[in-house]
């Protein structure tokens, strides 16, 4: 173990912070963190908005599914896939068509994604606590409109930034038998329902005894509720996704 595998470790999501001013220093440190992330051939394809309106937070807090800890973090970030700029490099060069198809539509997601995550663990290293946000996508066109998205832009999710004011349960993850396969994918069914066990007595502990519930029951009920309104969304912000 080192200092940097300890800190991932110790990742837990943060919805409870301190009213603690948030320096413009740690803001430029967590961002440039986050732009050296891989990138695929250099398109950096992502964008990031920091949302300081407290009206428009709060708004974005209610469209996330009212999550007040939304309009509540000193800093909130909305990391976007963005195709509209590598667009917009490509036609100073020639009128090449740039569309969103399934690969640029990947490369972009993870991107983001790639960039947030770094963006996370360098806010961790200051002491901070993150939660990440993917209720934005419940209804993405409402935050597009509120954000003025471009056309190949889209919001992957947002992200709570602040000094926790809470010390939550680490919640434990998969054995790790069940995500680490050699040489071809070989299913664990074992490793599953002995992750139910553990969900089921963290959850006990969590919530005093209320709830008994099992990580396979919550994805059954999750897989309830699938955000289908995406694939039109996406197609309506121009990824055609052939």
């Amino acid at each position: 173990m080192n200092d940097v595998i300890n800190l991932l470790l110790q990742h837990r999501s943060i919805r409870k912070f301190k009213d603690v001013p948030f320096s413009r220093e740690q803001r430029e440190a967590i961002l440039s963190a986050a732009q050296a992330a891989s990138t695929s051939s250099n398109m950096q394809a992502y964008s990031v908005i920091h949302i300081t309106d407290a009206a428009l937070k709060s708004q974005l807090a209610e469209l996330a599914g009212q999550q007040a800890y939304v309009s509540e973090c000193p800093l909130f970030l909305v990391w976007c896939a963005d195709l509209h700029r590598y667009a917009e490099a490509a036609h100073r060069h020639g009128d090449t068509p740039i569309t969103g198809n399934a690969e640029n539509l990947i490369i972009a997601t993870v991107e983001a994604a790639l960039a947030a995550q770094n963006a996370a663990i360098a806010a961790e290293s200051f002491g901070l606590g993150v939660c990440y946000i993917g209720g934005l996508r419940n209804k993405p066109a409402d935050v597009s409109e509120l954000l003025g998205l471009p056309q190949l832009v889209y919001p992957v999710f947002g992200m709570c930034i602040g000094m926790p004011d809470q010390e939550p349960l680490h919640r434990p993850r998969l054995p790790q038998e069940a995500v680490y396969h050699e040489n071809r994918y070989t299913a664990n069914p074992s490793a599953v329902s002995a992750y139910d066990e553990t969900i089921r007595a963290y959850m006990h502990r969590r919530t005093n005894g209320k709830v008994d519930t099992t990580w396979s029951k919550e994805m059954a009920a999750k897989a309830l509720r699938p955000r289908k309104h995406m694939k039109a969304f996406l197609s309506s912000q121009g990824f055609d996704m052939e």
